[in-house]
């Protein structure tokens, strides 16, 4: 029996043309294939670029109201879809459905932001800058953007993009993740439902060979990216190269330092949260623990008490806590990394290589494993793991602590749990990290503001949605106006007083 095949989604409809190359959807729970995806050649790409080159201009001229209006309408129907479109991300990506469904809400709020763009989009201006003559400033869209997302937020990631991008007056392009992709595809409907025009969103399914012409693609002015550090130089170089504007978010390997006299209780909560969390698949996951003093010894009793109650099982099951990985191939490679720090000699105090769900043995399923006594030379400290695997790191004082962090070339988030104020605004101030929590395990901005690393965990100027979203999906113009009378004529070859 042939499987259901996911399209392109251009021009405002599924992509009829046929494809001569396709990739396989699963079910991470059962390993079984479920449907299969189309994935793009040149001329499906130039035909989704296309579609949105001729859209973006009328768009870009829309009155900036009307633009809110439809930003509005796809918001309400976001929320009223919310339980569909989780149930679609779990079934394909394996998290639970209550995780697939904060995903949601999370991307819910940059469409809110996005809903003021009026307000965002404002104007400045100076009058009398000079005798007779006005400065005005306005920010203008680029025309064809593009994004790139990564498997663990399908829809997540995406809704952190575009919303902001089409509110702006561009036309998207939107090549997701070919592992988990069904639910763009629905989300594009929601926007055709909403009234967005035909040829602003497009949905441009494949693999590296899609993501390379999108880079290389002349009428392509800027590309967003999210995704491991060494696709995100490679994004970065390729796209820059070829004149267009590019943020791309790479990889992490987040810490969170514990001192002695934090509340453990709520440190290994909030530890055990951060770290097996969609089974740790995220970019914000704690993966580290740096803990100072006498603080280990307090909190290593208390992680391996939660981890060893955390319930994994299918999407399915409603009491599931935490899901399998993406793929076989992922659940492998994190059973290789723990069979290393085994091997180099970290202490695994909850191994869960050989866990089995019942019913599920084909799954893609690895249980939660804790380490303790890791150093900075083993490869699960080195490593972005992406799944649910916590190091904890012994440090025998605030400063190593702080170091160690520094020393990392990964920058995304950091966390300090403590009830000391001067320590967390030290470590606020002096940690080399872009986004901090204090007694917040994962410091992931509000939509108002913006998400984004430093060092290795981003390249480009630009940070992903907020205000930093509004500035890289538009361009600023600046205009010097004079109307002058007729006794102001007259030639004067000095330089322009400024009064």
């Amino acid at each position: 029996m042939p499987y259901p095949m996911l399209p392109h989604w251009i021009d405002g409809k599924n992509d009829s043309a046929p494809s001569t190359r396709v990739g396989d959807i699963f079910d991470p729970a059962t390993g079984k294939k479920i449907a299969e995806v189309a994935y793009a050649d040149a001329a499906q790409t130039d035909r989704a670029v296309g579609a949105a080159r001729r859209a973006a201009e009328a768009w870009g001229q829309t009155p900036i109201t009307r633009r809110s209006t439809v930003l509005f309408r796809f918001r309400q129907l976001l929320a009223d879809h919310q339980q569909e479109l989780a149930e679609t991300i779990a079934l394909e990506h394996g998290k639970t459905a209550d995780d697939a469904a904060g995903e949601i809400t999370r991307g819910l709020e940059v469409v809110e932001f996005a809903c003021g763009i009026p307000q965002l989009l404002k104007g400045g201006l100076s009058p009398n800058v000079a005798t007779g003559v006005d400065l005005a400033t306005m920010r203008e869209p680029l025309g064809v953007v593009a994004g790139i997302t990564p498997f663990n937020f399908p829809a997540m990631v995406g809704l952190w993009m575009y919303p902001v991008a089409i509110a702006c007056g561009n036309a998207f392009v939107l090549k997701p993740s070919e592992r988990d992709p069904s639910v763009t595809n629905r989300i594009a409907e929601l926007w055709s439902e909403a009234g967005l025009p035909e040829g602003v969103f497009n949905v441009l399914h494949g693999d590296r060979v899609a993501v390379e012409q999108l880079l290389e693609h002349p009428d392509i002015k800027a590309v967003s990216f999210v995704g491991s550090t060494p696709v995100a130089r490679h994004i970065y170089q390729t796209a820059s190269q070829h004149g267009k504007r590019v943020q791309a978010l790479g990889g992490a390997k987040n810490h969170m330092v514990v001192l002695p006299d934090a509340d453990l209780e709520l440190a290994a909560d909030g530890a055990v949260s951060a770290a097996y969390g969609s089974a740790g698949e995220r970019c914000m996951a704690i993966s580290v623990v740096a803990a100072v003093g006498e603080a280990a010894d307090g909190l290593l009793p208390l992680l391996k008490e939660r981890v060893e109650k955390i319930r994994v099982g299918p999407a399915s099951n409603p009491e599931s806590e935490m899901g399998p990985v993406i793929t076989r191939v992922q659940r492998d490679r994190i059973r290789g990394l723990v069979d290393e720090g085994v091997e180099q000699g970290g202490a695994l105090i909850c191994d869960g290589r050989s866990l089995e769900v019942p019913g599920h043995e084909e799954g893609f399923f690895i249980g939660p494993c804790l380490f303790d006594q890791v150093t900075p030379e083993m490869s699960i400290y080195r490593e972005e793991i992406f799944g649910p695997v916590l190091c904890v790191v012994r440090c025998a004082g605030f400063e190593e602590a702080i170091d160690l962090v520094n020393a990392n070339p990964y920058a995304n988030g950091t966390a300090i749990f403590t009830h000391d104020g001067g320590a967390a605004r030290r470590f606020q101030r002096d940690i080399e990290v872009g986004m901090v929590g204090i007694n917040v395990p994962i410091p992931v901005p509000l939509a108002f503001h913006s998400f984004g690393g430093w060092k290795n965990s981003i390249f480009g100027s630009h940070g992903i949605y907020g205000e930093e979203g509004v500035h890289f999906y538009t361009r600023q113009k600046v205009t010097t106006s004079r109307w002058p009378d007729p006794s102001q004529r007259g030639v004067d070859l000095g330089f322009p007083p400024g009064k």
